[in-house]
């Protein structure tokens, strides 16, 4: 491992202010090379990253492969009750690992071959009989930090990080009686987009660009009521429905918009639910992994209509994130301000990012 990133960050940057008198963050760290470097460690490597639904992996052998800061992961059921989870990456060579062609019980190098158990342990390696002081116990696949929160699996490549209880503290029960391991996993869509990460998360975390750029959704939503709750870790947008005519015409209940520190969204709306991750790909564009979950998966209609509803939302979305990329990227624009009505949501992520970035700096100082 090279030696850390650490970028040139003023102290005056992450001084933290009340909403009333804060600025935005400023303009470079949407587009700096550093930045981008050192989110990895700071960010990425210590956070909780959602990685699927149980659901997604229903059989024994079954696999999900994922990055996190540039970490290839994997995730394979090994029987009715476990799912484990470990680098993607032979202890041979570094090579990928998969579920080897015609078995649900072995993994298997396809870079040389040697395979694992389910458990991780190495089992097979060809062409090794004269290699000395060779122990197969000492080089199975490395384990992966990982947990359950309502059927969903997180990993973390750190044991730093913040208890997954602590971060989701209090979502259960808000979202009470509705279960999302009940849920079943329906269709994925992944979006590139020319923009940094941070303009994409910014975006979903206020609705006050929705009566421009979402004209459609502000007929849904009942805009009047639309409220933003915060948490150490998450926010919460929140927001009855408009009476008439909608999608959700037929299903009592609000939409929840939860924001989890620092790049997974969920949109929990009645019968349905959408997780969004936010992977970042370089200092000017991103990833959007976008999933739909629903409790009902055999609605044909249901669910034909939301995704295709979605869909017009999320381009609408990427339009106007990728204008504003090129915005912060002008000469004319370096911070902004918060309207304390209305970007509640996006000041308390910010907050939470300088707070982070100024503890790794604090925690690294002697290596600066």
């Amino acid at each position: 491992m090279g030696p850390r990133p650490f970028p040139d960050i003023h102290s005056a940057d992450l001084k933290q202010r009340p909403i009333e008198k804060a600025e935005t963050i400023p303009s470079d760290w949407y587009y700096s090379d550093a930045i981008f470097a050192f989110e990895k460690e700071a960010l990425f490597s210590k956070f909780w990253q959602l990685a699927c639904h149980k659901n997604e992996l229903p059989e024994t052998g079954d696999s999900y492969m994922l990055e996190v800061a540039d970490n290839p992961m994997m995730l394979v059921r090994a029987d009715e009750e476990t799912i484990n989870a470990f680098y993607n990456v032979c202890k041979h060579r570094g090579g990928p690992v998969t579920v080897k062609k015609g078995t649900t019980s072995v993994l298997q190098c396809q870079y040389h071959g040697w395979t694992y158990l389910l458990d991780g342990s190495l089992r097979g390696v060809p062409h090794f009989k004269k290699v000395d002081l060779f122990d197969k116990k000492d080089f199975g696949l490395e384990p992966v930090n990982q947990q359950c929160w309502q059927g969903f699996r997180f990993v973390s490549l750190h044991n730093e990080s913040p208890a997954l209880s602590e971060v989701l503290d209090g979502i259960t029960e808000t979202i009470a009686p509705i279960d999302l391991s009940e849920f079943q996993f329906v269709k994925k869509h992944s979006y590139q987009i020319d923009c940094n990460w941070k303009v994409y998360v910014d975006n979903f975390l206020e609705g006050y660009h929705i009566p421009i750029v979402h004209p459609e959704l502000a007929k849904l939503l009942d805009y009047g009521e639309y409220k933003t709750d915060t948490t150490e870790w998450y926010s919460l947008q929140h927001s009855p429905f408009q009476n008439g005519d909608n999608i959700y015409k037929a299903n009592d209940g609000k939409a929840y918009y939860y924001f989890i520190f620092p790049n997974i969204m969920l949109n929990i709306l009645p019968g349905r639910l959408q997780t969004n991750v936010i992977r970042p790909v370089s200092p000017t564009r991103t990833e959007v992994i976008f999933k739909y979950y629903y409790a009902n998966p055999d609605d044909e209609n249901m669910i034909r209509d939301d995704i295709e509803y979605s869909n017009r939302i999320q381009d609408e979305d990427i339009e106007i994130c990728e204008l504003v990329q090129k915005g912060l990227q002008s000469d004319a624009y370096d911070k902004g301000r918060f309207s304390v009505e209305r970007e509640k949501g996006v000041y308390h992520f910010q907050t939470i990012l300088k707070r982070e970035f100024a503890n790794y700096l604090d925690n690294h100082s002697d290596q600066i």
